[in-house]
Parts: structure tokens; C-alpha cells; sequence
């Protein structure tokens, strides 16, 4: 389902992009596709960035933080006057989720591609939101039912609740301010934790009780909201796969899913969009029992990471329908017309050692290649030579492919995975193909506790079967002294159990050893 805008009704020409990474080089392919012309923001480190080198028109943020870029909104609306835009696109992270930014970019004339701000301050309180939910008649986790910023408060709502809970930043998500807490005498410890995270990341110590359950999935529905009422889910992606509360695979439809269960989940989520006045583009998260119960998590007020496995089931481009919805269209089509197409899943590749913790794992990429072929996409901000930061996010780029059911779709990862090679920086890649081809994961045994369950995940076990012919081009030309010549002990493969020779290439490159 595709549908292109003739250029008598565009409204938005030109879009700033308050993001970077791979995030940005996505929305510029969908502006362009659209007519609309991209100007990217670029901190210092990101002056030679993918999505830098793409965009119609970059500017040069002033700075050396985070908070002096990126999440700078003086200097960010500045260029935006400065550049002629008619509108602002967050992507995910950074701003994306700011209600005072979304104001600020309003209060300057300008289209804010995204939620109302009132919406995200309504959404943003945690403990608002699930307060939202029951006035939607959405179930909800038993626990505290608004903010709490004493022990002692904590201590009362935590005997209420009953072991093990969760203490949740009550103004966050994304796993910050977040402690599981499983015996009373434990919980003083992981509450002074938690309130200091929560005040360094949210400006807000606050915390919330929440009961904790034992082994749920973390099953997230997609909504699309205009203008003129018409909210819609387009149906769900399973997001169990996750370590230190964010995600690593996701995948649609859930293998847990019944008919039944999807429709009524899928509504649950539209009355509570309802009930906030939703527009644009959203996801309502939820947690589902092992008994089948859901509850409500939270609303993420923005594009998500994972939209792209959504796109491949309903054929729809979010990041057309968010600029569509935020000029002020009307969705065509109504949630009777829609209907998922087979099993689409996506495995996120970051800069991180799966085999020392996750560690991340700056420094310059030497050699890449990504995959192609039939159903399969790749969401990339990373290119031979870049240097990846060590100040942001690790993620690199996203794999996403589509199956006509879900056997197809993980071999298709497979083989997608096997084809990607990233040589000079650590990555998620071996840890992602012994994911996808564990039984307990191709039978659909999934939850957020999966990695627990399966620590063999992050031992270090390679074969020496993965060879490709780019292997020996890669080695050859990372071992190659400088007068040319290759000596045997440079070209001499690691012996015995050790790592397979792409992973050792990366490891010497990123140490100099």
C-alpha cells in the first residue's frame, strides 16, 4: 500500500532533521523521494558522517556535548530560521520526545512532525500515563500510582505490591532509572541507584513501584493517528529481545499472538490514543503474561526504531504518513482495509562487544560490507572510513528482511547476516546469528528475561566455518606490511578455539595489537 502526494497539495519543502546516524539518513530518503528537501544537523564529530554527506543542505552545530548539539534547541531552531525549513523532524531520541522543544519549534512557525507537546507531557509522566490507561479501561501492572520520592513512601507501596518489583523512573523509559528489586533488604541500595540515575537522566528523581513479572514479552503496538480523529494501530512487533532494557531483535506478527488476543490488544491501544487526542505517529507498549494478561508499559511519542517491520507488513512508509498527518491529511484508509503481509523482522547492529558485556566499541571502520537481495533492507548510517564516535548511541545500521511467514523471514536473516561484514570495530553481528539460530528462539520461547536464560549467547564460541572469499581480501589487506610484501606470521590464522578470523581482524584493528 503505497500513497505519493502530487506536488499541487505539498505544503513542507524543506525539513531539518534534529537527529544524525541512521535515523537521519532514512528520513532523507523518504523526503526525497517526496520532493521535500533535507537539511542535516552535524556536531564535530559528525562532520563526515553518512548522513552529513547525504543531506541536501547541513549545518554545523557549535559544541563538544551532547547537550551543546544535539539536544541544544536555541542553536537548532536558530539554524532552522537560518536555513528556510518549514518544518522539524526529531527522529527517535534527543529532542524527539521533549514537549518544550515540540512548543518551541510551534512557537517559532514551524511544523513540529510529531505529537502534540500537550501529548507528550501527558505521556512523558509515567505514573500519568498509566493513570491515563485505566480511564481508558487499559489493564495495567499493579503498583504505585504516582510518583514517589522517599524511601519510606517506596518501602509502603513495595510491601503493597509484593517481591520482586521493579523501581521505574517515573519521567523515563529506555531502561534509565530502572532496578529490579527482589528481597526487602535490597530495596534501599536499588533505590538510591535508581533516584540518581532518574535525576541525571530526567531531571527528575521520581520513582514509581511497579510488580515485577517473571517471564514476559514485550509486545509493542504501532499507531497512526491525523488530524481530523482517525486513530489506527497497524498491528504489533514483538520486542522481547532486549538487554538492559533495550531492544535487539523485533519482529511481526508475535509468535504468541492469536487472532483474538491481537484485536483486543490492537484496541486497547487505539482507546488509549483516543483518550489522549493522539496525532501523528506512536507506539503503545505493553507486557504479556505468560497467562496471556496484558498490561500497559508507556506510549513512546515518536518514530521508533523498529518502524521498519511495521513498513514491511503494511507496506506503508510511517516517516511519508507522519509528514502527510503533521500538514494536515487525512488517513485514506480505515482499520477494517488493513491487513498485515507475512513476517518481518529486524536485528539491530551496534558498535558493542557482546562477548565483554556489550561494551561499546568505538573507533574507524575499515572494511564494510552490507547485504542485498530479495527482501531485505538495510537502514545504515555507517560507511569504509568512518569513524564511529564514542559520544552517542552504538548503533550502526538495522537489518530488517520480510518472509511469506516467520521460518522464512529468520533464514533470510541468516543467510543477511552472514553476507554483513563490519571489520575495525566490535559488533553484535556474531551474537545476532547464534540469537536467531538457538531453538528456544526459532521455537518462539521468548521474554524479556531471554538472555538470562540463555547466558551460552554471550560465550565466546566461534568455528572456523564462516568463510567468504572478502575474508582473505579483508585479512590480506589489514596484515600487508608497509613495503607490500606479506610475511607468513602476518598472514598466519588464529589457531585452536579462537575467534574466527573477521572478529580477530576487528579486535587488532580497534587495540593496534
Amino acid at each position: 500500500m503505497c500513497f505519493i502526494m502530487r506536488d499541487s497539495e505539498m505544503r513542507i519543502r524543506k525539513i531539518l532533521i534534529a537527529n544524525r546516524g541512521e535515523i537521519a539518513v532514512r528520513l532523507i530518503r523518504t523526503f526525497r523521494r517526496m520532493g521535500i528537501q533535507s537539511v542535516a544537523l552535524a556536531a564535530p564529530p559528525d562532520r563526515m558522517a553518512l548522513h552529513a554527506l547525504l543531506a541536501d543542505e547541513v549545518a554545523e552545530l557549535e559544541g563538544e556535548t551532547v547537550g551543546e548539539t544535539y539536544l541544544h534547541m536555541e542553536q537548532i531552531l536558530e539554524i532552522a530560521k537560518r536555513h528556510g525549513v518549514d518544518a522539524i523532524h526529531p527522529g527517535y531520541g534527543f529532542l524527539s520526545e521533549n514537549p518544550a522543544f515540540a512548543r518551541a519549534v510551534e512557537s517559532a512557525g514551524l511544523i513540529f512532525i510529531g505529537p502534540r507537546a500537550e501529548t507528550m507531557e501527558a505521556l512523558g509522566d509515567k505514573v500519568k500515563a498509566k493513570q491515563l490507561a485505566r480511564s481508558a479501561d487499559v489493564p495495567v501492572i499493579p503498583g504505585s500510582p504516582e510518583a514517589l520520592y522517599t524511601l519510606e513512601e517506596v518501602q509502603h507501596w513495595a510491601e503493597k505490591t509484593g517481591y520482586p518489583l521493579l523501581l521505574k523512573a517515573s519521567m523515563g523509559g529506555g531502561g534509565k532509572g530502572m532496578r529490579l528489586v527482589e528481597r526487602p533488604e535490597a530495596l534501599p541500595s536499588a533505590f538510591r541507584l535508581a533516584r540518581e540515575e532518574a535525576r541525571n537522566a530526567f531531571g527528575d528523581p521520581g520513582l514509581y513501584v511497579e510488580k515485577y513479572l517473571k517471564r514476559p514479552r514485550h509486545v509493542e503496538f504501532q499507531i497512526l493517528a491525523d488530524q481530523h480523529g482517525n486513530v489506527l494501530h497497524l498491528f504489533e512487533r514483538e520486542c522481547s529481545i532486549q538487554r538492559r532494557h533495550q531492544k535487539l531483535v523485533e519482529e511481526s506478527p508475535s509468535p504468541a499472538l492469536t487472532p483474538g488476543l491481537r484485536e483486543e490488544m490492537g484496541e486497547a491501544a487505539r482507546r488509549l490514543a483516543k483518550e489522549v487526542g493522539y496525532v501523528n505517529a506512536g507506539t503503545v507498549e505493553f507486557l504479556l503474561a505468560e497467562d496471556g494478561a496484558f498490561y500497559f508499559i508507556e506510549v513512546n511519542a515518536r518514530l521508533q526504531v523498529e518502524h521498519p517491520v511495521t513498513e514491511w507488513i503494511t507496506g506503508l512508509d510511517l516517516v511519508e504518513w507522519q509528514v502527510r498527518i503533521a500538514q494536515g491529511e487525512a488517513l485514506p484508509f480505515s482499520q477494517d482495509t488493513l491487513e498485515p503481509r507475512g513476517h518481518a523482522v529486524e536485528a539491530r547492529i551496534y558498535a558493542e562487544d557482546p562477548f565483554m558485556g556489550f561494551l561499546p566499541s568505538p573507533g574507524m571502520i575499515r572494511f564494510l560490507r552490507e547485504p542485498s537481495g530479495p527482501f531485505v533492507r538495510v537502514d545504515s548510517g555507517i560507511y569504509a572510513g568512518y569513524t564511529v564516535p564514542s559520544l552517542y548511541d552504538p548503533l550502526l545500521s538495522k537489518i530488517i528482511v520480510w518472509g511469506q511467514n516467520r521460518e522464512e523471514s529468520l533464514e533470510r536473516l541468516r543467510i543477511a547476516l552472514e553476507e554483513t561484514w563490519i571489520l575495525g570495530v566490535e559488533t553484535t553481528l556474531p551474537f545476532l546469528l547464534k540469537l536467531i539460530q538457538h531453538p528456544a528462539f526459532r521455537r518462539g520461547d521468548l521474554s524479556t528475561r531471554f538472555l538470562e536464560e540463555h547466558p551460552d549467547l554471550q560465550e565466546m564460541h566461534f568455528s572456523q566455518d564462516r568463510e567468504d572469499p572478502l575474508e582473505t581480501v579483508a585479512f590480506t589487506l589489514f596484515t600487508r606490511p608497509q613495503s607490500g610484501a606479506v610475511s607468513s606470521s602476518q598472514t598466519e590464522r588464529p589457531a585452536g578455539d579462537a575467534p574466527s578470523l573477521w572478529h580477530w581482524v576487528a579486535r587488532r584493528e580497534a587495540t593496534g595489537q
